[in-house]
């Protein structure tokens, strides 16, 4: 009996052994195919992030071509006038704002241009050709800009801030404070910056609208940090209510020419703060 009971075990003892292996080989397999599975995972995201960035490469070339591809026309540029206008401080660096009113009588030298898909608009002609450098070498660096507003007549600004008003007060403002609201969001008639030709509204294709959320865009994010090499300025930043009187707006641009758009930029104050400075105020 001993002996038989004692066989038992020996064979009990096999099949045991013999479980054990094979289980030990199925976790072998496994743990190969998982190790082998990470590795083409790793091999296909890395396919992958280089397929992207092919692609983006590509495309950074194809919007910059047709940028070039698409030079405005600009039918009056002459030499001698560009270099008049850029040693005239009360042109470059004249101040429009509510206390600073522009003249009745005012009227910039206008050249119109078109961008890459024949949307036309104005600018002053001592800034036309800096302003379609600054577009044509933001979209090359992978912006997406356009321009929603450039020069105004006086009865489109008047349009557009009357528009302000009766919206303001159909949201419940009191219409005796509605005008003083609607002038931090657009100019009253008269001081506002796109009625002298030399600002311009720019925005990124891939969100058209004037929040603040557009700062977060690829194209202002260029812009804000290089603007200032073509003669232009974030005219309103964020922070600056009380020295400009206007709301921060990521996609405001205004023209001052080069020198004093990287003196601008260096001491990173507003148009306001840096005419006081230079006049020792």
């Amino acid at each position: 009996m001993k002996t038989k009971e004692k066989k038992k075990n020996h064979y009990g003892l096999l099949v045991l052994l013999f479980l054990l292996i094979g289980l030990g080989i199925q976790v072998g397999l496994g743990y190969q195919r998982l190790t082998l599975g990470e590795t083409r995972s790793k091999e296909l995201l890395e396919e992958l992030s280089l397929s992207a960035q092919t692609a983006a490469e590509n495309e950074t070339q194809r919007r910059g071509a047709l940028w070039q591809e698409a030079a405005p026309r600009l039918t009056r540029l002459p030499e001698e006038r560009l270099a008049a206008r850029e040693g005239e401080d009360l042109s470059l660096l004249m101040l429009v704002n509510a206390s600073h009113p522009l003249p009745e009588d005012y009227g910039p030298e206008l050249v119109q241009v078109e961008d890459k898909d024949g949307r036309t608009y104005q600018l002053d002609v001592c800034c036309a050709q800096a302003f379609w450098d600054m577009m044509a070498d933001c979209a090359a660096a992978g912006g997406e800009p356009y321009i929603c507003s450039g020069f105004r007549l006086r009865r489109d600004q008047e349009e557009l801030y009357q528009d302000k008003i009766k919206r303001l007060i159909k949201e419940g403002t009191d219409p005796a404070l509605a005008p003083e609201e609607a002038a931090k969001t657009v100019a009253v008639p008269g001081t506002s910056e796109h009625e002298s030709g030399l600002a311009a509204d720019l925005i990124d294709e891939s969100y058209p609208y004037l929040d603040e959320l557009q700062e977060q865009t690829p194209t202002q994010k260029w812009l804000m940090a290089n603007s200032w090499r073509y003669g232009f300025i974030l005219r309103y930043p964020n922070g600056t209510t009380e020295q400009t009187g206007i709301i921060y707006e990521p996609w405001h641009y205004r023209y001052v020419g080069k020198e004093y758009a990287r003196e601008i930029f260096r001491m990173g104050v507003t148009l306001e703060e840096y005419l006081q400075r230079r006049e020792g105020r």
